[in-house]
């Protein structure tokens, strides 16, 4: 399978580069993988789609301000971009610095932040923070939300909030679960009402998922790694809903990773991992049923993802409807419900 399979031209216009003026106001694609039938609606209408029992899985991974502007001792310009929180004062990061980064060498940041480089990891390097024992303390201080590459205005106060979950709770992401940022309290409300059962895990989205991949032939491609936790409650509630025939809803597509990665061995199990799931068509699904997603970049492993669920003919012709009537793409942009293509695997 080749990357110029999952190409498409995206007019420039169509990337949404601020939220709807209100969670819940986007629109919704709904896709059927079965039958290959979409239908146009609107965000909220999501609890008339669901049914009573169903059970919807929601990453509560919180974004931290994870980009750092600064110089090198040197005085040339640093710019980094925390990829993971390893304890106190340490972290993996991406740095971009020109030359001359080595081990030793100090950075002097933003707001008075100073850190070592200690080493480099493949394609990171292992920072500490001088004089730190809270690394999310210090990054909420002296951070700036992260926003994704596609994005070109500086993050303010409203990018603050509304790049984040409303149930955002377990800080350590460095991209937002971008499905989930549809959900407000009202439509929450509504969806329990209705009888569906809301259940979490915890995904910290890394910087990995806007790297471009760089192999023609996918089977080269090495997937980033993602820590993701998976909470005995939500097995339990995945248990009982295919006990009584009901579906499994994943909010996104890392909560989709995170599920598959969990029953890679068989059943679903609770526990935490580390994952390199790489999802192509061809994959055979164990847990998840349905997908809420938004509409995700040309060559991307995560266009590679929806592709596998819901079949590429699908998305292709999807992704086309969406283009021709003016949806919105990425993170701050529409959404898509997908039913899978395929039976799941037992």
């Amino acid at each position: 399978m080749k990357l110029a399979d999952f190409d498409y031209d995206l007019p420039s216009q169509l990337i949404a580069q601020h939220p709807a003026a209100e969670r819940g106001a986007s629109r919704l694609l709904h896709l059927d993988g079965g039958s290959g039938g979409f239908t146009d609606r609107k965000f909220r209408d999501l609890p008339a789609l669901l049914d009573a029992g169903d059970v919807l899985v929601m990453n509560d991974t919180r974004v931290i301000k994870a980009r750092l502007g600064g110089r090198k001792a040197s005085g040339g310009r640093v710019e980094v971009l925390v990829e993971r929180v390893l304890d106190g004062a340490r972290v993996l990061a991406q740095v971009r610095a020109g030359k001359g980064l080595r081990a030793g060498s100090r950075l002097a940041l933003a707001h008075d932040v100073s850190a070592e480089v200690l080493g480099r990891r493949g394609e990171f390097f292992e920072l500490r923070f001088a004089d730190c024992d809270d690394v999310f303390a210090l990054l909420e201080r002296a951070g700036s939300v992260p926003l994704p590459p596609y994005i070109t205005h500086a993050p303010d106060a409203a990018d603050a909030a509304r790049y984040q979950t409303v149930y955002a709770q377990v800080p350590g992401a460095v991209a937002a679960p971008t499905a989930g940022l549809h959900f407000d309290y009202a439509l929450l409300a509504a969806l329990k009402a209705h009888g569906v059962v809301l259940a979490r895990l915890t995904l910290h989205v890394g910087a990995g998922t806007f790297q471009p991949v760089r192999a023609d032939d996918l089977d080269e491609h090495e997937m980033h790694s993602e820590w993701y936790s998976l909470p005995q409650a939500t097995v339990d509630a995945v248990k009982a809903a295919r006990a009584a025939g009901r579906s499994v809803i994943a909010v996104g597509t890392t909560t989709l990773r995170a599920l598959e990665a969990a029953a890679a061995a068989g059943s679903l199990q609770a526990g935490a991992a580390e994952t390199r799931l790489f999802i192509l068509p061809g994959y055979r699904f164990r847990v998840v049923d349905r997908l809420i997603t938004n509409f995700h970049l040309p060559r991307s492993t995560l266009l590679m993802l929806v592709s596998a669920f819901a079949g590429m003919d699908n998305i292709r012709r999807a992704y086309r409807h969406a283009i021709e009537s003016s949806y919105r793409f990425f993170s701050y942009g529409d959404a898509m419900l997908i039913d899978r293509a395929q039976p799941r695997t037992e």
